[in-house]
């Protein structure tokens, strides 16, 4: 039998690869990682998820005592932005969270490669200056920014930026036009907007939030609207030019017609994201991508290469965290001998704007078309925010829950949210779904009050009718 250096060499440190080096190590197995940062956690936590949220929740605090939300409970306050000290905060959890995976390496002894690494056989990897061997070997080497053609990025310039770029910029921009209405543009968006800064929104497409419910999207333009960002929906940007400290953008409506240009401080693009499967020498080991850059697989994992798995953002399927993590510990799992499943079918969506946007599983039109067209085999029941005690006393009126159901068996098929806890509240509505649950069961199952869950409640109620309170 031939020997290796270990029995699992994971390539990538973000939440799947690091959760899958994690796992493979509690299973009893030899395992490194390698990773090319200076710190463990990929660009989830060290430029991503986590980061963005430190922004969002600092700047949730700005907006209400600056714009009158804390005057209606009786709090006066005059704040004064210190945004220095708001990055200070980011990078302090960035710096807590990365130095805690590497001491869960550790403490589970797993050893860090440090470098990039490209395969030079199905079983040799090259990390640096070194090389390891290992029997089975995971890619897990995550996604990166989309670039926009004809557009040049510059972090460092703070003119155009990417979603890194513009978590670090030095000042609030007076303007601020972000490209692409998607989950990672208006939570920036939305940052910079709560700091003071005119932001405008272009999206290719008719709505924002590609992907989630049609209910969903149409409330989320009305809120964002609200809160005071301009939306310039159906419209293609065809060029940025960058003079001085200001950016011209070039805009067309996305069927054609006259073109007209906008200047603004800060040009955010963000539309999108393609797997990191470029430089890792798939071609010495004769393993493709498609014609997105993913590496196709079966549902254990595995690749057309043996002893080579893939998970995460650089294979098929939603680029979130939470899924790479899950399918990181599957695949672990597999490679011990055990049994790891996914359920790809129940992975929620968050977008974490204030209020929140979540979902899982279908849309009420994914639904609707799995039966065929036959609306009368879906059922649906919609609750509204406002007519929910605790969102009223906390003055959050926005939103609703929305849950789907198949008429015949009532059993759930999609749930969507908006209010300001949505991602919490809809753990709940994936845990139901992922044991088969019926609209009744969720109607049925007693809720604390007052919480925002209660919607939910009252959402599962009106799937039949019964919702006490609207």
């Amino acid at each position: 039998m031939a020997k290796y250096d270990y029995d699992v060499l994971v390539i990538g440190a973000g939440p799947g690869g690091y959760v899958a080096a994690i796992r493979a190590a509690q299973l009893g197995l030899k395992t490194a990682c390698a990773e090319s940062r200076e710190t463990l956690g990929g660009t989830c936590l060290n430029v991503g998820c986590i980061p963005s949220k430190a922004m969002l929740h600092a700047s949730e605090f700005f907006d209400a005592a600056a714009n009158g939300a804390m005057a209606e409970m009786g709090i006066d306050v005059k704040p004064k932005l210190n945004l220095d000290q708001m990055h200070a905060q980011r990078l302090d959890a960035v710096k807590g969270l990365t130095g805690g995976i590497e001491f869960l390496f550790k403490k589970n002894k797993v050893d860090w490669k440090k470098g990039h690494a490209t395969f030079q056989d199905a079983h040799t990897v090259k990390v640096g200056d070194e090389t390891v061997t290992a029997k089975d070997i995971i890619i897990a080497t995550g996604s990166s920014v989309t670039p926009l053609p004809n557009v040049e990025i510059d972090n460092d310039g703070g003119v155009v930026v990417d979603s890194t770029g513009a978590l670090e910029l030095k000042a609030v921009p007076k303007t601020m036009v972000v490209i692409g209405g998607g989950v990672i543009g208006l939570e920036m968006g939305s940052v910079w907007n709560r700091l003071g800064a005119d932001v405008t929104v272009v999206e290719f497409l008719d709505q924002l939030l590609p992907g989630m419910d049609g209910d969903v999207r149409k409330e989320a333009a009305k809120i964002f609207k609200k809160q005071g960002m301009t939306l310039k929906m159906k419209t293609k940007v065809t060029g940025v030019e960058v003079k001085g400290k200001k950016a011209v953008l070039t805009l067309e409506p996305a069927d054609g017609g006259e073109s007209e240009t906008m200047e603004a401080d800060c040009v955010l693009v963000s539309i999108g994201r393609k797997p990191n499967t470029e430089g890792l020498g798939l071609e010495n080991i004769g393993l493709e991508t498609n014609k997105r850059g993913q590496i196709e697989t079966d549902h254990d994992f595995r690749t057309s290469v043996d002893g080579v798995w893939a998970i995460g953002d650089c294979v098929p399927g939603p680029m979130l965290a939470h899924k790479a993590e899950d399918e990181g510990i599957a695949c672990a799992e597999n490679i011990a001998g055990q049994t790891g499943i996914v359920n790809h079918d129940i992975i929620p969506g968050v977008v974490y704007t204030l209020p929140e946007f979540a979902g899982v599983g279908l849309t009420q039109e994914e639904a609707i078309e799995k039966m065929d067209g036959d609306k009368s085999k879906v059922k649906v029941g919609k609750f509204p925010m406002m007519a929910n005690s605790r969102a009223k006393t906390n003055h959050e009126p926005d939103g609703f829950v929305k849950v789907i159901s198949e008429a015949e068996s009532d059993r759930v098929l999609g749930v969507w949210c908006i209010n300001n806890v949505a991602g919490t509240m809809i753990a709940q509505a994936a845990q139901a779904m992922e044991f088969g649950a019926t609209s009744e069961d969720i109607a049925y199952t007693c809720h604390a009050h007052p919480t925002h869950s209660e919607a939910l409640k009252e959402a599962a109620m009106a799937v039949q009718g019964k919702a006490i309170h609207v």
